[in-house]
């Protein structure tokens, strides 16, 4: 099990039953579905943060459908031989990556914390086993230097709460879009395609790279899938409707995902 803290106080959490209390008596039910809720009212950004239920369901769709799968078998690849005893995926969204590494890792402590209380609820009916968050990775809410592993696949993540709660020699894993990622999609919706942002910006001291690889493979979709794959990103708020409904309309010859898996070790 994960060494929960209270997001209060920063004490340690005993489960007892269907609550988890502090020593300074602060206390959290459990929900029914089995995620614990630790995401305290002032530290939201908005009223339901997160993705919103729309995107959760495309993406849901998009993912059960086996589009990423390669890129979920090398995550779980890079922590098969990493071999952490405890990793949280810091953005579990609705638990794809999080159930699938807690599948191929069974001897592994494995949780998922999203800020989205929706997504977190989804991820739920993918396993009752894993301990699910409703939390910020700004703030993580377990004991400093408990965690072998961290991971975060197209989610925000802070340098300082990783090197809080990885313990010496435990590493981060960071899966984000390389320039080349869903290049052709982006030049259909935009007149312009923007630079992507570089996933190692103000790398701190402490932390040291060990591994950066690519991950390319093509994605052939049907009208359906391209869908999905639209209203799961951000690209759904910010394009023009017209412009992806006539991306759908074409498809996407020559639609390629590129990702990097970074692999950063605590020192």
């Amino acid at each position: 099990m994960l060494e929960l803290i209270c997001p209060k106080c920063h004490e340690a959490l005993t489960n007892l039953g269907q609550q988890w209390r502090c020593d300074n008596n602060h206390s959290y039910d459990q929900a029914r579905q089995g995620y614990l809720n630790l995401l305290l009212v002032q530290h939201k950004n908005s009223r339901h943060p997160g993705d919103t239920p729309a995107m959760l369901a495309c993406r849901q769709a998009f993912l059960d459908a086996g589009h990423y799968q390669p890129v979920s078998d090398a995550i779980n690849g890079a922590f098969a031989r990493l071999e952490p005893g405890a990793v949280l995926d810091m953005g579990c969204g609705e638990g794809y990556y999080t159930a699938r590494l807690a599948s191929a890792l069974p001897e592994t402590r494995i949780g998922g914390l999203d800020i989205s209380k929706d997504a977190v609820v989804r991820a739920t009916r993918r396993s009752r086993s894993l301990r699910w968050l409703v939390a910020s990775s700004a703030r993580l809410p377990v004991a400093g230097e408990s965690l072998g592993g961290l991971l975060s696949v197209f989610s925000p993540w802070s340098w300082d709460e990783c090197l809080r709660t990885l313990k010496p020699g435990g590493h981060l894993v960071l899966v984000g879009p390389h320039a080349d990622h869903l290049r052709t999609l982006r030049a259909a919706l935009y007149d312009e395609v923007h630079a992507t942002p570089d996933l190692l910006k103000d790398q701190p001291v402490g932390m040291q790279v060990v591994s950066d690889e690519t991950l390319r493979y093509p994605l052939h979709l049907t009208p359906d899938d391209l869908t999905n794959l639209i209203g799961m990103t951000p690209h759904s708020l910010r394009s023009a409707p017209d412009r992806q409904r006539s991306a759908v309309a074409s498809g996407l010859p020559g639609l390629e995902v590129a990702m990097r898996l970074v692999i950063l070790q605590r020192c």
